[in-house]
């Protein structure tokens, strides 16, 4: 007997050799067969869609849940055009705060304020406590000065404002998290993600030195998974830098481990181990993306996270022990310092199904994308950081460049698989709006970026389901509609390919699975 039977829906199930259908049967979290497979067996419950639109759940392949839950719960001086406005959200966020901890807001974005905000400006309202404000792009920060006078003589930024390495200096004097407000902030994101379609993830670093919210991060999700407070399935991703030396046997070709030696593909089911993230460069809303050439109107070309050499030499260490490299590099500088160093790692040791990353490639020039295909290396983009910020980058890119950023018809005419994700809490997470943007290639004011970048809905849809699994190491059981694969299915109130493209990101989310278990509103239809 089947669990549920699912009728008179719009399956789309995105696997080419069967796709489309009208019902599907779930079985102990599994697909079991599609229309007559599965007409006529008796099922504990059926559920009537009324003609609702099936699809495999969204994979988001690139998130930070810990991130977006703490920000989601922190005082936020977003949005703020006014350095007064900044100020008083700050003093009322000081005056609530209780004890002599640290006080964190979230929502900083120095590129849309009247005037610089400087940390002796924070220091009027700080009442003498700690104050942090963190960067929306997730690589810079603006404290006071009782954070400042803590830091090394070496830290640069006696206005307050700090970036990269700086920022992380700053992160490694606060205390950190505990595991229950850690696995409570991943619950709620996760609950966030799930709400609009999304059903996996991948968690996109946990270790690092840069952006840990714990040295024992990792455990939060355990906790979470074991409490019941893991709605979505979770792939982490491990920072390359929370990797120690090690002596393992030389044919093991093992010289930087994490643990007791796990890496990629370890854990099944709700939590697992995936890539290993390696850090490049900085982002674009920062100014510390890595370009070849300068941002316009500035002589600055952003900066690389540590000497290219070293990128290089981590990367082939990662390959070498066996771990998937998922490449932080969103300037094209950076993009070339990933691309040669994963050059170099299958050089040294061809694992020709690695599935390699670059996560971002947010600027990539015309003759990059024939590397990418070489190199068989997945591009991990984030259509929504066009969508919102995409006036913004244009105009720091300029006119050559801009067609460039988040490429989309660019790396699928090249055979380069494309895969789309958020950066959670970065940028809006819905899968609909991005996928939106992939099929217009329209910033949210209108302005087009790179028109020729373009995809088909099918496309976009492939970036967010059969794709994204492949890149996360689950097609065998996830990013399809297919028997035998786990019942994670999102529900959709319309078909993506049927309405126009500016109506995608309202597409209503009716509910989903997760191996066979829904959040649906609507009753059966009738039991036998």
């Amino acid at each position: 007997m089947l669990c549920t039977r699912i009728t008179n829906a719009r399956v789309v199930t995105m696997d080419p050799d069967r796709p489309t259908a009208r019902q599907l049967g779930i079985w102990r979290g599994r697909i079991v067969g599609l229309d007559s497979d599965v007409a006529d067996l008796p099922a504990r419950r059926v559920l009537d869609l009324g003609g609702a639109t099936v699809l495999p759940g969204f994979i988001d392949s690139h998130v930070h849940l810990v991130w977006a839950g703490l920000k989601a719960k922190a005082p936020s001086v977003a949005p703020s055009t006014r350095v007064d406005d900044v100020l008083k959200v700050v003093a009322d966020a000081v005056a609530a705060a209780p004890g002599d901890g640290w006080v964190t807001l979230a929502g900083y974005d120095q590129r849309e304020l009247d005037r610089p905000l400087t940390a002796k400006e924070l220091d009027a309202v700080s009442a003498g406590r700690k104050v942090y404000l963190g960067h929306i792009s997730g690589h810079a920060c603006l404290v006071n000065t009782a954070i400042l006078d803590l830091l090394p003589a070496h830290v640069a930024g006696s206005d307050g404002f700090l970036a990269e390495e700086d920022m992380g200096a700053v992160l490694r004097l606060r205390p950190p998290h505990a595991l229950g407000e850690l696995a409570d902030a991943i619950q709620h994101a996760a609950r966030q993600c799930r709400s609009e379609g999304v059903t996996a993830v991948a968690e996109a670093g946990i270790g690092s030195e840069l952006f840990a919210h714990s040295p024992i991060e990792a455990a939060a999700y355990q906790l979470a998974h074991e409490s019941g407070r893991l709605p979505v399935r979770v792939q982490l991703m491990v920072a390359a830098d929370a990797l120690a030396p090690v002596e393992a046997a030389r044919e093991d070709t093992t010289t930087r481990a994490f643990g007791l030696g796990l890496r990629t593909g370890f854990g099944d089911g709700g939590l697992s181990l995936g890539a290993l993230k390696v850090f490049t460069d900085g982002g674009m809303m920062a100014r510390t993306a890595a370009l070849t050439d300068p941002y316009v109107g500035s002589e600055f070309n952003g900066q690389l996270q540590m000497a290219p050499d070293l990128l290089k030499d981590t990367i082939v260490a990662g390959h070498r022990a066996g771990w998937q490299l998922a490449v932080h590099a969103i300037g094209d500088r950076a993009v070339d310092v990933a691309l040669d160093g994963l050059e170099a790692a299958q050089r040294s040791r061809p694992r020709p199904d690695a599935r390699h990353r670059v996560e971002h490639a947010g600027l990539v020039r015309p003759d990059q994308l024939r590397r990418f295909a070489e190199l068989g290396v997945t591009a991990v983009v984030q259509p929504s950081f066009l969508r919102y910020f995409g006036d913004d980058y244009a105009t720091i890119m300029g006119p050559e460049r801009a067609p460039w950023m988040y490429r989309g018809r660019g790396f699928l005419d090249h055979g380069v698989r494309l895969v789309g994700s958020s950066d959670r809490p970065v940028a809006d997470g819905a899968p609909l709006r991005a996928i939106q943007f992939m099929v217009e290639r329209a910033s949210a004011s209108g302005r087009a970026i790179g028109p020729d970048e373009a995809v088909d809905v099918d496309a976009a849809l492939r970036a967010y389901t059969i794709d994204a699994a492949y890149a996360c190491h689950w097609e065998d059981s996830a990013g399809s509609i297919t028997p035998g694969k786990r019942a994670d299915l999102v529900v959709l109130g319309e078909d993506p390919r049927e309405v126009e493209p500016g109506r995608i990101g309202d597409i209503e989310v009716l509910g989903t699975f997760v191996e066979g278990e829904d959040d649906l509103t609507a009753p059966a239809a009738g039991t036998p």
